[in-house]
């Protein structure tokens, strides 16, 4: 077509292949109370913590360093993600603009990163020499202060969910459950936008949609009570 061969892009012509839309299965309301409960036990858990009631993406979550973390303010910063490649991690930027966010610290959360911060500190002096130095400042470290692997974030995630009783869900499901629980309050759709870092407000709404339809029937159900005078 460049050269004046054919006068049309024979790819215009060709239908897209339909996109296929990820089943999602957040937590309910009583599951994500029992994660919360089994995490509060974990050495780890700000992080589990962080991932449900911010709804952090992993990387995000396993990227955080200290310096994100304004304990006095009570907010965190993301700016960056963990990220693998080859045989070195790096902190990379997030996906897009609207992924750098700076998010409210809730008050379990904060205590969990105090406690976390002391624990790392101990963890250090008990590492002796064999301590890797967490020279990125990272929150959340193996024993020796070593990036966590993505592979063995889940493999702890699905440990805590079988001590917990709960279902095998996937990892990113906690961030599912952070909008959908928060949408199911009547959190306006904006809001989570933001929380959640997503780029387009259509995200959001095309990814919830079963949360829509809850809120349908009850705002049905709100209507059919006012004008049935009950």
């Amino acid at each position: 077509m460049r050269w004046g061969l054919i006068p049309t892009n024979p790819a215009q012509m060709v239908d897209p292949p339909p996109m296929t839309r990820t089943t999602i299965h957040p937590f309910t309301r009583e599951e994500a109370e029992r994660f919360s409960t089994a995490a509060a036990d974990d050495r780890l858990a700000a992080r589990w913590l962080i991932g449900l009631l911010l709804g952090l993406r992993q990387g995000e979550a396993l990227g955080i360093t200290w310096d994100n973390i304004d304990i006095d303010s009570r907010t965190l910063t993301v700016s960056h993600a963990l990220q693998r490649t080859d045989n070195n991690f790096q902190l990379v930027a997030p996906k897009t603009k609207r992924s750098v966010r700076v998010l409210p610290l809730p008050v379990v959360v904060a205590t969990a990163l105090e406690k976390r911060r002391t624990e790392q500190q101990a963890e250090a002096e008990r590492a002796a020499q064999l301590w890797k130095g967490n020279e990125r400042g990272l929150v959340f470290t193996t024993h020796v202060g070593s990036p966590i692997e993505r592979s063995n974030d889940y493999r702890a995630f699905q440990a805590l969910l079988r001590r917990a009783g709960l279902r095998k869900i996937r990892l990113h499901d906690l961030r599912h459950t952070t909008a959908s629980l928060m949408l199911e309050q009547g959190v306006p759709a904006r809001v989570v936008m933001e929380l959640l870092g997503h780029s387009q407000i259509s995200l959001t709404l095309d990814t919830y949609t079963h949360v829509d339809k809850r809120l349908l029937a009850d705002a049905s159900a709100l209507i059919e009570r006012l004008i049935g005078g009950e």
